[in-house]
């Protein structure tokens, strides 16, 4: 079976002049398949779920035909009320919906329709403005959005399109409640597009809940990365993962890596160590405000940063140009997401490259995603970071307890502790060896000096006493202690009795 070549041009979509104006501009002359399948069905008002490759033009695969389907009733009034919220677009990173509602701006330069942008991390109050202003499109995150339904800042009831993107991540358990309550508040006739990088079956079953015979447009095999992306993998241990990726930036001169960990504290840890190594890095993850995530992310951009680390939330909305290298620095537990790591780079017909950090513990994990991908990944050992081998420069960081083996510490706890059962200190010094030569509670023997241990006046006393009996055995005279002084025996005085009588009105009892 000869694979369908698609020759069409943005011409034969049946777009207006307005957004082929826009298109043009961008220097776009052909659509990509998912965009050529795509957009007919959605000017058609039919719900569709639209699979694609990252990188292969989802966003304006949506973005066009929404346009034009609100573009027929757009005006250019300046009311409120001739603004109303008609299409929804939800996103599960504040990165992907500040680039989906920048494609809205860019493809819809020349129709008269407001769009908004609504998500966590920054005030309110500016977002309130806008909603108030009127708003066609509104581009939110799911938790924001039902911050302002909760304020009542915001309207649902005349959407008329539902645009979810990257369905398989707001359509999984974590978001899944958060959906629900916004279908709710959404009206039952409306359009419902699904566009995502993969759609798992159990994702197609939760999806029918609420789409109205969705047609499907798969233009490439679920769960496989862009084939213009090389897979490498270099084995090695995971306390050196660190070592090695400062190894390859500097030998082989990379300008732009995007580094993926599984963790917001191992993001900063591993930019900060990158940093003091001479490779300029930041991190970007969920816990920093969204204004240094964007910071981090322009200056990665423009080439200011090296090395831009990131958790998982930015494996779906980043789009950066020809971005060259990726670096699985941790393998992720779920093995679609390695498809939508790698997905950063090799877009839009660019070549790329993904390489993968594999620790002893994580080959079970590469093995998930080579299952799901179907096709082996490239094993390349890096000389002088084979599995096993020790750092030639330990860093300084790495505590002294874990470079000190265990059997030599042992002997220098025991050389610590206190002297204990009266045992001299020679016999402490040496060891536990002494205790098998002789019994463990024998009683030492004591010393000549001992006298010398007790406090100054019976030390005085004592050494009197010896001076004296040494007197005495040179002269044959018997030893006679000196006579200790009597108690005195004198009768003590008795008690003085008063003769003052009690005072008046007193008793035992109390005062009557």
């Amino acid at each position: 079976m000869q694979e369908k070549v698609i020759t069409t041009s943005f011409d034969s979509l049946g777009l207006k002049a307005e957004l082929l104006r826009a298109v043009t501009e961008q220097g776009y002359t052909q659509p990509t398949p998912i965009q050529a399948q795509a957009i007919p069905v959605v000017l058609a008002g039919k719900d569709l779920l639209g699979a694609a490759q990252t990188g292969t033009g989802k966003t304006a695969g949506f973005t066009l035909p929404l346009l034009q389907l609100l573009g027929s009733k757009a005006n250019g009034s300046h009311s409120p009320a001739r603004h109303p919220v008609r299409a929804l677009v939800i996103t599960p990173t504040r990165e992907l919906a500040a680039q989906v509602e920048e494609s809205v701006r860019t493809y819809g330069k020349y129709v008269s329709l407001k769009s908004a942008l609504v998500y966590g991390g920054v005030g309110m109050q500016p977002q309130v403005d806008a909603l108030r202003r009127g708003v066609d499109i509104l581009v939110a995150t799911p938790g924001r959005l039902l911050d302002h339904v909760q304020q009542r800042t915001v309207d649902l009831r005349q959407v008329e399109i539902l645009v979810l993107d990257e369905a398989d991540r707001m359509l999984d358990m974590g978001f899944i409640h958060d959906i629900r309550k916004i279908l709710a508040l959404l009206p039952a006739k409306r359009q419902n597009l699904l566009f995502s990088a993969t759609f798992p079956d159990e994702i197609r079953k939760l999806a029918s809940a609420f789409m109205h015979s969705p047609v499907t447009v798969e233009v490439a095999r679920r769960n496989t990365p862009a084939e213009l992306v090389a897979q490498v993998a270099h084995p090695v241990d995971g306390a050196r993962k660190r070592e090695l990726l400062a190894h390859l930036v500097k030998t082989n001169d990379w300008k732009q890596v995007l580094v993926f960990v599984r963790t917001k504290h191992g993001a900063n840890r591993l930019a900060q160590q990158l940093t003091r190594e001479g490779v300029h890095a930041d991190a970007i993850h969920g816990n920093k405000a969204q204004n240094a995530r964007t910071r981090a992310l322009n200056e990665f951009k423009d080439g200011r940063t090296r090395v831009l680390v990131a958790t998982d939330i930015a494996a779906r909305g980043l789009d950066i140009e020809a971005l060259p290298h990726v670096v699985n620095y941790d393998l992720p537990h779920v093995a679609e997401d390695y498809v939508h790591r790698i997905g950063r780079t090799g877009r839009a017909g660019a070549e790329g490259e993904a390489v993968s950090f594999v620790s002893v513990e994580e080959r079970p994990l590469m093995a998930a995603i080579e299952r799901l991908m179907k096709r082996q990944v490239e094993l390349k050992t890096i000389a002088g970071f084979e599995p096993g081998t020790r750092s030639a420069n330990p860093s300084p960081e790495e505590p002294r307890r874990q470079r000190q083996p265990q059997r030599q510490r042992r002997p220098q706890q025991q050389q610590r502790q206190p002297q204990r059962h009266g045992q001299p200190r020679q016999q402490q010094r040496n060891g536990p060896q002494q205790r098998h030569g002789q019994p463990q509670h024998q009683r030492p023997q004591p010393r000549r000096d001992d006298h010398r241990r007790l406090p100054a006046p019976i030390a005085a006393e004592h050494e009197a006493q010896l001076r004296e009996a040494r007197a005495r055995a040179a002269m044959d005279e018997p030893y006679e202690p000196q006579a200790q002084a009597q108690p005195r025996t004198e009768p003590r005085p008795e008690p003085r009795v008063s003769q003052r009588p009690p005072r008046r009105g007193f008793l035992l009892g109390g005062n009557k």
